[in-house]
Formats: structure tokens, C-alpha cells, sequence
């Protein structure tokens, strides 16, 4: 048996905050205690001083396995996951091949099997993210599929999204959109504006998301859909969900992401094309926009869109190089540097909106809480300790935030009681 003894405990299923033990036998947790140990166990760990949370959810990951694994692969991907306090990821599905048949999304599923993290996947909406035509949802979902997105690639037809939306309402599954009118962005991964001007080109305006999500956010409130919006980017779409939010709408969810609410486009400036994401990093009322959301639960899910690149990608000119950033490592120091120590948004609220939201949005089961009887899925942290920004589990290197002080440090990850990364 193994205890966790004299930690933190949050649980955000309860919203309790308490000085206590958890006890571990096998993959479940079968006691969790206030005060002083009242059980001897042969494994111990003294988690004095420290934070004590469920195992950190991630709806948002790209591992580019299969097809693209000199970035990263399953394996990689999922000690990149561990090292950041995860236990459990769903990954996208814009691999080579797309995970839009049943043959890759098993072989992705077998490979995840083969690590000591819970690493699930989406299936993708349409045959090959080419928006035409709608996957066999049923068998994918037979296979192992956990919700269904294009991500990466906006859903243009509306007419096609609600068909795609009308099934996985049926099915009472996701569905994910990256939310930007390609008809409108000239060059992606650069907001229009200051970030556009300075490299001289047309970037991507804010309207390209905002008249997505307005689109897409009717057809979930006719159909019912579980629909997840992806890194939202904007104070217009944060301001869309807080009034969809206090309509009722439970199942519209909004994602923010930490480099979202780290980051403005001036920093997109400094860093060049390891800043580079889609959508684009944008201003810094966006950032404190994003931030309030979060504060206010109306953004739900903090999502990382782990997105590995190799140097060279990354090494071309900043119109050319490809979007995105790693992101498993940094999130959490990230969520409680910028979000918790710089903002003072609540702890709990924070650590919901990594753990027990995703989880409930997804319909996983007995994971995102410390409970008794639930999988011993748990994080145990520093919420103070400082360290610098400067080496990966992941195959890429391609973040921003490297040699950066960031507060907030993952000391242990427990994985179906297995202790799967000790910092």
C-alpha cells in the first residue's frame, strides 16, 4: 500500500482544501484521511508542504504519431505528459494517417496501452479533415474513440458541422472545433495588427474566430451537441460564452490555453516563430480577457495544444514555419505563475479547469478527484518552488517560455498508482 501523507489536498469534485493522506492499493485510492497518518504502509511519500491534486486531464494534444514522429511519437509524447503532472491526454487526430478509420485509431489506442499514462483519442469529423464528408462515427466510437474534431482545420460547410453535430449529440460525445474563417486570415499563426505589421504581412484578424464561434455556437444550442471550443484567442468570443454560459447552456465548453493567457503579440514579436500558433497570440486585452474567463469558469478547460515541431520547422522565416507549440511541461507552472500568483484567480478554480471539468465534459469515469474508490490518478506539486524553463521529455523543443522563471513544480505523477515521474 502506498501513502501520500501530509499534503494539500484539493479536490475539486468536493471543492474541499485540507492538510491530509490519501492511501493507494493497487490502481485506486481506498482511503482518504484529514489530520495525522492513521494507517502504516510499506511505500511512503511525505508530501509535507506540498500540493495534492488528481492527476491533471488534457483534451487537447497532438503526440504526430503516426506519420510525423521525428516531432514526437506516442511514447515521447506520453513522458512529455507525466514529466507535466498529466495522467490522461486525448489526442487530435491530423497524423499521417488521419485517425479518421478504425485500423489507426487502434494503432494509436495499442501504442497508448504500451505507456504508463492514459493516453485516448478522438476520432476526426470528415474523411481526411477535407471537410466533405462525415467518418463512420459508430465504428470509430466502437474502436475506442473518445469525441470527434478536424482540429487543426475549421469545419467550413454548417450545413455538414450539423449533421456532425446531430450525431454526437446522439452518441453524447464531444465534438471539438478549431474556430478560424480560413476565408478571412491571409497569414495564420500572426494576429492582425501589431504582430502583423511588423512582419509585414496580412496575419489573421480576430474576426476570423469571433464569426465562427457564433456560427457554430447556434448549431450546439439546436442540436444539443457537446461542443468544445478550442483555444479561444479573444475578449469577443470570451464575452460570446459568458452570455451563452448564463443562458444555461451547460453543453458549450470553452478552452483557454496557457500560452493564451500568458502571452501577447508582443511577445510573438520577441520570441518569432516559437510564438507562433494558430490561432495567434493576440493582445493583451485578449490575455486579461481569457484570464477572466477562467476566473469566472465561463472558459472551463485549460487546455495545453501540445503541438511538437522539430528546429529546423521552427528555423524557417516566420511566414513559413509551421504553427504551434509544446506545451505538457510549462502548463501547469504557467496556470499558477500567471493565472494564480499574478491574477489571483482561486487555486480551485484553476485546478477544476485542468482536472474534473475535462474530465465531465469527456464523461470520464471515477478520474479528476481525490475520492475514495476513484483511480489513483494524482499530482503532487510545489506550488512555490521557482525553476527555469530549459529542457523537455518531448522530442521538440519549440517553446517560448525557455529560459523563463516560472513558479509552480511538478514533484510527483501517480498514474493508476504507479509512480510514473518524480521531479
Amino acid at each position: 500500500m502506498l501513502l501520500i501523507k501530509n499534503g494539500h489536498i484539493l479536490d475539486p469534485l468536493s471543492g474541499a482544501s485540507y492538510v491530509g493522506n490519501i492511501y493507494v492499493e493497487g490502481d485506486r485510492i481506498i482511503k482518504v484521511e484529514e489530520g495525522t497518518p492513521s494507517i502504516e504502509c510499506d511505500k511512503v511519500i511525505d508530501a509535507s508542504n506540498l500540493t495534492v491534486v488528481p492527476g491533471l486531464i488534457d483534451v487537447h494534444s497532438h503526440f504526430r504519431d503516426p506519420g510525423y514522429t521525428y516531432k514526437e511519437d506516442i511514447y515521447t509524447g506520453a513522458l512529455s505528459a507525466a514529466a507535466g503532472g498529466y495522467t490522461t491526454v486525448v489526442l487530435m487526430c491530423n497524423t499521417n494517417p488521419t485517425v479518421d478509420n478504425v485500423e489507426t485509431l487502434k494503432y494509436v489506442i495499442d501504442r497508448g496501452l504500451e505507456t504508463e499514462i492514459n493516453v485516448l483519442s478522438c476520432g476526426s469529423v470528415t474523411y481526411g479533415l477535407k471537410g466533405k464528408e462525415l467518418t463512420d462515427f459508430d465504428a470509430l466510437y466502437e474502436a475506442g474513440a473518445v469525441g470527434f474534431t478536424d482540429d487543426g482545420i475549421p469545419l467550413m460547410d454548417a450545413d455538414l458541422l450539423r449533421k456532425a453535430m446531430e450525431k454526437a449529440a446522439k452518441m453524447k460525445l464531444p465534438i471539438s472545433l478549431h474556430e478560424e474563417d480560413k476565408n478571412l486570415i491571409d497569414n495564420n499563426g500572426i494576429n492582425r495588427g501589431k504582430a502583423s505589421e511588423y512582419y509585414n504581412c496580412g496575419g489573421s484578424p480576430r474576426e476570423a474566430e469571433i464569426t465562427l464561434v457564433a456560427r457554430d455556437v447556434e448549431i450546439a444550442k439546436e442540436t444539443g451537441a457537446i461542443l468544445d471550443v478550442q483555444h479561444i484567442s479573444t475578449k469577443e468570443v470570451a464575452d460570446l460564452l459568458r452570455k451563452v454560459k448564463a443562458e444555461g447552456y451547460t453543453n458549450i465548453h470553452g478552452e483557454g490555453t496557457p500560452h493564451h493567457f500568458s502571452l501577447t503579440e508582443d511577445d510573438v514579436i520577441k520570441k518569432g516563430t516559437l510564438a507562433k500558433v494558430n490561432p495567434p497570440i493576440r493582445t493583451e486585452e485578449d490575455r486579461q480577457a481569457v484570464i477572466e474567463a477562467i476566473r469566472d469558469g465561463v472558459i472551463d478547460i485549460i487546455a495545453t495544444d501540445h503541438a511538437p515541431h522539430s528546429e529546423e520547422e521552427k528555423n524557417k522565416s516566420m511566414l513559413n514555419a509551421p504553427s504551434g507549440m509544446i506545451g505538457l511541461e510549462t502548463a501547469l507552472a504557467l496556470s499558477i505563475t500567471k493565472l494564480v500568483k499574478e491574477s489571483g484567480v482561486d487555486i480551485m478554480t484553476v485546478i477544476k479547469a485542468l482536472t474534473i471539468n475535462p474530465a465531465n465534459m469527456y464523461g470520464f469515469k471515477e478520474v479528476g478527484a481525490i475520492k475514495e474508490g476513484y483511480k489513483a490518478d494524482i499530482c503532487i506539486f510545489d506550488e512555490n518552488e521557482e525553476w527555469v524553463v530549459d529542457k523537455f521529455a518531448s522530442r521538440s523543443k519549440n517553446s517560448p517560455f525557455i529560459g523563463e522563471k516560472l513558479t509552480g513544480k511538478v514533484k510527483y505523477t501517480i498514474c493508476s498508482g504507479n509512480i510514473v515521474y518524480k521531479g
